[in-house]
């Protein structure tokens, strides 16, 4: 069987390297970026199952990578994970499937809603 795809856009290196392997463990293939930017190039040549986004970041915010993305594929799931709360307001994180804030539990809340969106 063929494994889901995950782009995972995540600007903290060690971070990004937590999470992709977390997800790998779980039977997902991800393709980890640094940047919006990077991650809208990949879109573009690439197709996933699924988008984890961080909020702050250098070049483009989440939020505005989350516009692009909607604008290229709108019905691509797309997970915010972020250590800022106050964005959950912001009308474009709306957009989102899911709003998580990053925590001491909050891999295992990815995780499963990454199971619950785009299954195992």
């Amino acid at each position: 069987m063929k494994k889901k795809k995950i782009l995972l856009i995540e600007d903290e290196a060690n971070q990004r390297i937590l999470y992709k392997e977390t997800l790998e463990t779980h039977g997902y293939e991800v393709l980890a970026v640094s940047n919006g930017e990077d991650g809208l190039k990949l879109l573009g040549t690439t197709s996933v199952d699924l988008v984890i986004v961080d909020i702050r970041m250098p070049k483009m915010s989440g939020l505005e990578t989350i516009s692009n993305i909607l604008g290229q594929r709108k019905n691509l799931p797309v997970i915010i994970y972020t250590s800022y709360p106050q964005y959950k307001t912001d009308f474009m994180s709306w957009a989102a499937d899911a709003y998580i804030i990053k925590s001491s539990t909050g891999l295992d809340e990815l995780v499963a809603k990454v199971k619950e969106l785009i299954g195992d």
